[in-house]
């Protein structure tokens, strides 16, 4: 992970930083190292025409974004392929787990590619499904499985998904996480608990600030410790399981910057992920999915200030998007998501050229049980009341 150090200034691309004079942001990534990189990828994509449908996700470069023929988050990302089932390649720009999800949803004719399988997702790769069954085996050891409901975020391997289906459990997104909850908490009587897989942080933030649990009511399991370092006293008393699993970007926030940034900036809104910490939360004004984010700062007055707690490709983009307003980067270092950067031009391109040329390279499959069983728990999401279903 390459990180940078830099002042809190706002990342006012159309102004403040002078992009119109070629001034580069601190951290920007650098250019290709091949200048006709961006022409062979739209001859091979243009070479493929309605044979390859391109998914960018938010967090992606600028360099490969503009040839996504949709954006968005994961979910949203494998249902619009779905949609697609003229398309016979999807071409992912995104992480391993989202390449997952469009293969479990598309039809199995589709290939799925994603241009570089090491772009994995370092909080989906901290719930192993080897793990998961162990934690299972101590609950039952505990006497507590039979009133325990599994919820994994949508940011899981295909793996952990087909668990929770099996086990009476659900999938969620950042959106839909309290009603994904609520519906979990139902399903085993008054005395229900919830193991929350991967991400602590969301399920901690849903559980306290959404739905009225106390911190007393959390309990984190940690896979590196024996017995995930509880007793069984402790996961008897507690009402969430939360799996000690965290995102690398959204886990560098602190309170301290977002202190320092109210001190500097007057009027800054600080505007977060529920990935984050919650104590970055607590302090936050806004707190909600990359989508929530996206749209507030759309509807957001001119000369209004934002710090922004989220992936720096998709903040940067939206300050350049949005040069009538004050957008901040809510950390002082500058440090993309590591994974989601290993999509980059040349991956993509390599890609794109090998399946013009008849040649399928990097397929993403899941195994067909565990399609079956992942699509039971996204299909009990997707049969939650009321709530949308993005990330």
């Amino acid at each position: 992970m390459t990180t940078v150090d830099l002042p809190l200034l706002p990342l006012g691309l159309g102004k403040d930083l002078g992009s119109e004079r070629g001034v580069e942001c601190p951290g920007d990534l650098p250019p290709a190292s091949d200048p006709d990189l961006v022409a062979r990828a739209k001859a091979a994509k243009e070479a493929l025409g309605e044979k390859v449908f391109v998914l960018g996700h938010h967090y992606q470069r600028d360099e490969v974004i503009q040839f996504a023929d949709v954006t968005g988050d994961s979910f949203k990302l494998a249902r619009d392929a779905a949609g697609r089932p003229e398309a016979e390649y999807i071409v992912f720009c995104g992480v391993h787990f989202m390449a997952e999800s469009a293969d479990i949803l598309t039809a199995p004719e589709q290939k799925v590619v994603l241009p570089d399988l090491a772009a994995g997702c370092s909080m989906a790769d901290m719930a192993r499904l080897a793990q998961v069954e162990d934690a299972w085996d101590a609950m039952v050891d505990a006497g507590i499985a039979d009133v325990v409901v599994p919820v994994t975020y949508m940011n899981s391997s295909a793996d952990i998904k087909a668990f929770c289906g099996k086990h009476d459990g659900a999938v969620c997104t950042s959106s839909n996480a309290d009603v994904a909850l609520e519906w979990a908490f139902q399903q085993k009587g008054p005395d229900s608990k919830v193991l929350f897989l991967p991400d602590q942080h969301l399920g901690r933030n849903t559980a306290v600030l959404k739905m009225g649990y106390t911190l007393d009511d959390c309990v984190v399991w940690n896979p590196l410790k024996p017995n995930g370092g509880l007793t069984a006293e402790e996961l008897k008393r507690a009402k969430m399981i939360l799996w000690k699993g965290h995102c690398s970007v959204h886990g560098r926030f602190s309170e301290d910057v977002v202190d320092e940034l109210r001190e500097k900036i007057p009027g800054v809104n600080i505007l977060v992920h529920p990935e984050c910490k919650h104590e970055v939360v607590l302090k936050a004004d806004l707190v909600g999915s990359t989508e929530f984010i996206i749209k507030t700062i759309e509807a957001a007055p001119a000369g209004s200030s934002w710090a922004i707690g989220t992936e720096l490709n998709l903040v940067k983009r939206l300050a350049g998007q949005h040069p009538d307003k004050n957008i901040s980067f809510l950390d002082k270092t500058v440090c993309y998501c590591s994974t989601m950067n290993r999509i980059d031009l040349p991956h993509f391109v390599w890609a794109m050229e090998s399946l013009a040329a008849g040649k399928l390279v990097n397929v993403i499959e899941v195994d067909p049980d565990t399609e079956h069983w992942a699509k039971v728990a996204l299909q009990r999401m997707l049969d939650l009341p009321g709530k949308s279903h993005r990330d």
